[in-house]
């Protein structure tokens, strides 16, 4: 059970490390209609660093759990909460190639995952 939770922390963070993509097109869009005085620009600039920050604190306390191979390949999955925001807040598409990159993002995912899991339980002997 402990496990699952370090792996629901881990994806949570990287979730949390995706928003720096949803502000930073928010925040090109403020430079877009204001220019380099529009507040709101920086704002989410501000944002953007305070996710950033955030994110480094909690990768920091969640890779002491993992091998670092299992940690940077589940932080692949940004690109799954990268598209995700894409489509639900910016009203983007996905097309069929799109698709196809992520199922193959997701299955290394597993695969690397699943590997490191066999290895400690064949390293394991009680």
């Amino acid at each position: 059970m402990e496990r699952v939770k370090d792996y629901i922390f881990l994806h949570l963070s990287v979730m949390l490390f995706s928003f720096t993509s949803v502000f930073s097109k928010f925040a090109s869009r403020e430079f877009n209609a204001g220019g380099i005085y529009n507040p709101k620009l920086y704002l989410f600039l501000f944002l953007m660093l305070f996710v950033c920050a955030l994110y480094a604190f909690c990768w920091q306390k969640i890779i002491k759990k993992f091998d670092l191979n299992i940690g940077f390949a589940n932080r692949s999955v940004y690109l799954l909460w990268s598209q995700l925001w894409a489509v639900s807040i910016f009203r983007e598409h996905l097309t069929p190639r799109n698709v196809i990159g992520l199922i193959v993002v997701l299955v290394g995912v597993i695969v690397v995952s699943l590997s490191a899991d066999h290895g400690e339980k064949e390293a394991d002997p009680a």
